[in-house]
């Protein structure tokens, strides 16, 4: 079995150990030792990072190829139609790639901590939520898509990768388990994506 970390990110935090600039870093937070980040999350991203001292699991949590699903709570800058929606369901084109086809819906403002720092509100433009499940992740994927469809991202919170969420932990906690990709992946996903 694998150590896996299970850690509720702070905004301003990097997916290191070492603090960088103004950012801080992963050991001001997590005291065990020989674990390694499955998975970036953003600075300025919060939620749901996951470490393990497996370099298998690792791998496997990361790579795209394994379909492993990861699950988005964004506050995004204005009101997203329909049309909008669907234009990220199906895929978004930038010059570099083509983003896969993920799930997006509507929902209510989740019940999630105050960020700090909060966001920034205009009076003049409302706030809508969405929930969005990726399963691959290149570089601010999440922001750059919602953006591409006209409505910036204002918060992103990771909240959860695969079968594994958010629950229970306050920002900035951890808990540690053991396990492997079973206890991660959700129902039906297979261990060994080439079979």
């Amino acid at each position: 079995m694998s150590n896996i970390v299970v850690f509720n990110k702070p905004y301003g935090v990097l997916s290191q150990f070492t603090p960088e600039g103004r950012w801080r870093g992963l050991a001001d937070f997590i005291p065990v030792k020989g674990v390694y980040v499955a998975g970036r999350l953003d600075a300025d991203s919060e939620g749901l990072l996951l470490l393990t001292d497996d370099g298998g699991l690792q791998a496997r949590i990361a790579d795209p190829r394994y379909k492993l699903p990861k699950t988005y709570l964004v506050q995004v800058e204005g009101l997203p139609a329909d049309d909008a929606l669907e234009t990220l369901r199906r895929g978004v084109r930038y010059g570099d790639f083509t983003t896969q086809p993920c799930r997006v819906s509507r929902i209510d403002a989740p019940d999630l901590w105050e960020r700090d720092p909060p966001i920034r509100y205009r009076k003049a433009i409302p706030t809508s939520w969405l929930e969005l499940q990726l399963t691959e992740g290149k570089n601010r994927q999440v922001r750059r898509m919602t953006a591409h469809v006209g409505f910036p991202v204002l918060r992103l919170v990771r909240y959860a990768v695969g079968a594994m969420t958010l629950d229970g932990l306050a920002p900035g906690a951890w808990r540690k388990m053991s396990g492997s990709y079973t206890d991660l992946a959700p129902a039906g996903a297979r261990e060994n994506p080439s079979s």
